[in-house]
């Protein structure tokens, strides 16, 4: 079977984030993973892309079946997976999975149409495989093209609104229950982009009092600098959701940070005043029964998935010409690629053909020689042009690009659903 690029993944477009924090993977277990999967069948080459909208197995597969049951058996055993769950994964192959892999690179399947931070997270991806030898010179060019492909979208385009972002949204979901931020305390969980991103977006609205808390506090006093907020020590956090208004947690904390026994007392000591809590984080750092007591507000990655998507409905975003841009390098990249592989094989065809023109030559003129120097001449210059025919037709045929679009209906999500 001829090797291809296949995807299989899940992402907003397929699954809510309560599905979404199931098959997540933490960046320490992402090394294993890629060195499991490596050894397992089917697989040549793999990149994991893990991120708060989308967890995808990016393979170079010598058999796509084979390959698909590695990754299945894997979530299976690590994650346990189960046949419900199967509806929110799609399977992608060859045409489908380049262009599908282009448009997350240049933002397209995005929630925020346009937004950068993919392709960013897309070649933290690739560098973690180089690291871990999961990669190599078939996927390295493949995501290096999609990054690229990614720039000159951006360049040319323009696709969206890029002041749509999940802190802008967060912002929005704030002032809606609380209408007025300045002079509001804000707590920021984590001091990752997300934070940052959401610290300024605060600023913009009016927010002046904000407190910055990471695991690493060095990490918390450099962004607190950059923001001109307040740095505090992580462990300290329930003291400060005493008197706290907004509290925004993006960390990659894979349990929850606020328990509904720590929210219960928050509130008591609160006398219910409102709370908006906004949860950024895959998995989610906030327990989501929170919601039972009175006067917390909480809000996960769906709900600014909603309110980005119905600010996005009020901007006239074209992307026809960003998906044009993608059609036109995927059957340019797949030609190329196509072109290199059959290059030995053409190359060694030749070779073959005039060892066998060669040797049938030589049986013409013992069987039928002496020649004269012009008969000898003749039989030569005839065995080349036979050998120069049927490789080049051959070539040809070798070159034409097959129309593989295909991807397995059990898992794939149809590519209608996904543009």
């Amino acid at each position: 079977m001829e090797p291809t690029l296949a995807i299989i993944g899940l992402n907003y477009r397929t699954s809510p984030v309560l599905v979404r924090e199931q098959f997540w993977i933490p960046e320490p277990a992402r090394y294993e993973a890629l060195q499991r999967l490596l050894r397992s069948e089917g697989i040549e080459e793999i990149v994991v892309l893990a991120t708060f909208n989308r967890t995808e197995f990016i393979l170079w597969a010598n058999d796509v079946p084979a390959a698909a049951n590695s990754v299945l058996r894997f979530l299976t055993q690590d994650y346990h997976l189960r046949l419900c769950d199967w509806s929110h994964f799609y399977r992608l192959m060859d045409d489908v999975a380049f262009t599908h892999l282009f448009q997350v690179a240049a933002g397209l399947d995005s929630v925020v149409i346009g937004e950068p931070e993919t392709a960013i997270q897309l070649r933290e991806a690739l560098e973690q495989a180089c690291t871990a030898g999961a990669t190599g010179r078939f996927l390295d060019s493949t995501i290096q093209k999609a990054l690229a492909v990614s720039s000159r979208v951006r360049a040319e385009t323009a696709p969206g609104d890029t002041t749509l972002t999940f802190p802008y949204a967060a912002v929005e979901l704030a002032m809606e229950v609380l209408k007025d931020l300045s002079d509001r305390e804000v707590l920021l969980l984590g001091a990752g982009r997300m934070s940052e991103m959401a610290a300024r977006c605060l600023r913009t609205a009016g927010a002046n009092r904000i407190t910055v808390m990471n695991r690493t506090y060095s990490r918390s006093e450099e962004l607190a600098n950059q923001l001109e907020a307040k740095a505090a020590v992580f462990d300290e956090r329930l003291e400060y959701l005493k008197s706290s208004d907004v509290v925004i947690c993006s960390t990659t904390c894979p349990q929850n940070l606020i328990t509904l026994d720590d929210a219960r007392r928050i509130a008591r000591t609160r006398q219910h005043k409102p709370l908006v809590m906004i949860d950024m984080a895959v998995p989610r750092n906030i327990d989501p029964r929170v919601d039972e007591i009175d006067g917390v507000y909480r809000f996960n990655i769906d709900n600014l998935e909603e309110v980005v998507s119905r600010d996005l409905r009020d901007h006239k975003l074209s992307l026809e010409s960003a998906n044009r841009i993608i059609a036109d390098e995927v059957a340019g990249f797949r030609s190329s690629r196509l072109a290199e592989r059959v290059v030995p094989t053409i190359v060694a065809l030749r070779q073959r053909l005039e060892e066998l023109c060669q040797q049938e030559v030589e049986y013409l003129r013992q069987e039928f020689g002496p020649f004269t120097a012009d008969q000898d001449q003749v039989v030569s210059t005839l065995a080349s042009h036979i050998t120069l025919r049927i490789v080049g037709a051959l070539a040809r045929e070798l070159r034409e690009v097959p129309d593989r679009t295909g991807q397995n209906s059990d898992l794939a999500v149809e590519a209608g659903r996904k543009n």
